[in-house]
C-alpha cells in the first residue's frame, strides 16, 4: 500500500475503528483463504513423500506459519508493519501507552532505533546497564516495557534487580534469539508474575542457513585441498561430492533449522529433523521426516545423516545432549555443523570422534567457552573449521533486530494485540 493510500485511509477511517477493524478483517480472511487454496494444492503432491514420527492421532492441518503455532517472526517470510499502518491510520486504536526502559550498554550503536524511531504513543524513558543507573523518579513513571541487550554486562544478575525495582514492567522484549545471557535461578519467575518475555528470532536465520551451505560445500569439494593445492602451485584433478541426495539432519527445527532446510532441500538434499512438538511440521513442506525430542530420536538421525546441523538452545535439557552415544551412532564420513549453542555439544566427545574418523569433519561457530581457548584440541584437528561465532554477524544485524522490535512488536504491545516471538521462560526458548 503506498504511502498517499495509506494516509487516505488514514483520514477517511480516523476515529472510526470499527471499519477499520471490518476492513482489516476482511483483508486478512481472504489472503488466508488465497494462501490456504495455493497450500492445499502444494499439499496433496507432497503428502506421499513426507512423514512425520510421532502421535497417529494428530489432527492434520496444513502448513500456515500464520496460524496459531506459528506466531513467529521471519524476516523473509513474515508480513511487516501491518500493526504499524494499523497505529498510522488510526492514532485513536491506541491502547496503552509504552514507556520503555532500555537495559544494555550505553555505547550500543544498535540502540539507535529507539532514539529517532519509536512510535508515537511510546518514550524511551532511560538507558543503563545497571540497576542504579535507572533514578527512582523513574517508579513513578510506571515503566511498563523493558528491552535487553546482550551487550549488558551481567545481565542475568542485572535483570531481577530492575524488575524487582519497577513492578510495573509488563513485557520484556529480548533482543537475540537466545536467552541463555539471561539464565539465572530469578528467571523463572518472570512468567510466574505474568511478564511476557519475547525475542528476536528470525532476524538472524537466512545468514547462517548461508553458512550451514557453505560449510557442507567446504568438505563436499574438498577446499582445503584446493586451497592447499594452490599454495603449492599443484594442478591435482580429483573427485568431489554432490550435495544432491544427501541427508541433512537438523537437531533443532526452529526458525534457524528451518531456514538451513530451505536452502538444502534447493540443493536436492533429504531432510530429517529433530523438535520438541513434531507435529508443527507435519505439512513443512521442506522437511522430508520430523523426529520427536529423546535420546533414540537423536541417535536416529545420527545414523541417517551425512550433514548434521546443531541448532539447538542451550537450555537445561539440551546441555550436552550431543554426546559420545550421540557420536558412535553417526553415519560413515558424517560432517557435524554446530551453530546454536556450544553448551549443547559435548566437545570432549566431539573431539575424540574426530580424531578417530567417526567424524569425517566438523564445521564449528559456537563453543562451550568462547573465545576458544588457544590450547583446546580443536585448534589442531585439520579437518575442522572454526569461527569466532560470528556467522550472523553482518554489519547490521543487530539494528534490525532493535528495528524488528521497534517497528513490528512495540506497535502491537500499543495496540493490545499478541505479540510475536513469545518465549517460554520454564523451557529457555
Amino acid at each position: 500500500m503506498s504511502m498517499i493510500l495509506s494516509r487516505a485511509l488514514g483520514r477517511h477511517y480516523a476515529g472510526d475503528l470499527s471499519k477499520l477493524t471490518t476492513l482489516a478483517v476482511a483483508n486478512s480472511r481472504s489472503s488466508r483463504l488465497r494462501h490456504s487454496g495455493r497450500k492445499k494444492v502444494e499439499l496433496a503432491s507432497l503428502s506421499s513423500s513426507r512423514s512425520i514420527s510421532g502421535s497417529s492421532e494428530m489432527q492434520k492441518k496444513a502448513w500456515d506459519t500464520q496460524a496459531d503455532e506459528y506466531k513467529f517472526w521471519n524476516r523473509e517470510e513474515s508480513r511487516s508493519g501491518q500493526a504499524q499502518m494499523v497505529l498510522d491510520m488510526s492514532p485513536d486504536s491506541i491502547q496503552k501507552e509504552a514507556r520503555i526502559l532500555c537495559l544494555s550498554a550505553a555505547d550500543d550503536a544498535a540502540n539507535k532505533p529507539l532514539l529517532d524511531k519509536l512510535p508515537f504513543g511510546s518514550r524511551l524513558l532511560h538507558v543503563g546497564s545497571q540497576s542504579t543507573d535507572f533514578p527512582d523518579e523513574l517508579i513513578d513513571e510506571s515503566p511498563n516495557v523493558l528491552f535487553v541487550s546482550p551487550s549488558c554486562p551481567h545481565a542475568r544478575l542485572i535483570l531481577p534487580l530492575v524488575l524487582a525495582k519497577f513492578p510495573t514492567i509488563e513485557w520484556i522484549h529480548v533482543r537475540s534469539a537466545g536467552i541463555d545471557f539471561l539464565e539465572s535461578d530469578e528467571l523463572p519467575y518472570v512468567g510466574k508474575k505474568g511478564i511476557i518475555m519475547t525475542n528476536a528470532k528470525g532476524q538472524f536465520s537466512s545468514s547462517l542457513a548461508e553458512y550451514v551451505m557453505m560449510a557442507c560445500s567446504y568438505f563436499a569439494k574438498d577446499i582445503p585441498r584446493l586451497l592447499k593445492n594452490k599454495d603449492s602451485k599443484i594442478w591435482d584433478e580429483f573427485e568431489i561430492q554432490e550435495l544432491r541426495g544427501k541427508t541433512m539432519g537438523i537437531v533443532g527445527y526452529g526458525d534457524i533449522g528451518r531456514a538451513a532446510a530451505k536452502l538444502a532441500s534447493v540443493f536436492g538434499m533429504k531432510i530429517i529433523a529433530l523438535r520438541r512438538n513434531p507435529e508443527k511440521s507435519e505439512f513443512d513442506p521442506v522437511c522430508d521426516e520430523v523426529l520427536g525430542t529423546g535420546r533414540l530420536s537423536l541417535q536416529k538421525l545420527m545414523s541417517v545423516s551425512d550433514y548434521v546441523v546443531c541448532s539447538a538452545p542451550s537450555t537445561v535439557e539440551t546441555r550436552g545432549m550431543v554426546n559420545a552415544d550421540a557420536f558412535k551412532a553417526s553415519k560413515k564420513n558424517q560432517v557435524f555443523i554446530n551453530l546454536g549453542r556450544g553448551p549443547v555439544v559435548d566437545e570432549d566427545a566431539l573431539v575424540e570422534a574426530l580424531q578417530n574418523g567417526t567424524l569425517r569433519g566438523a564445521a564449528l561457530d559456537v563453543f562451550a567457552t568462547e573465545p576458544l581457548p588457544t590450547d583446546h584440541a580443536l585448534w589442531d584437528l585439520d579437518q575442522v573449521l572454526i569461527s569466532p561465532h560470528n556467522m550472523d554477524r553482518t554489519a547490521t544485524f543487530m539494528h534490525e533486530a532493535t528495528e524488528f522490535f521497534v517497528n513490528e512488536n512495540l506497535p502491537r504491545f500499543m495496540l493490545g494485540h499478541s505479540l510475536l516471538n513469545p518465549v517460554d521462560v520454564s523451557l529457555g526458548y
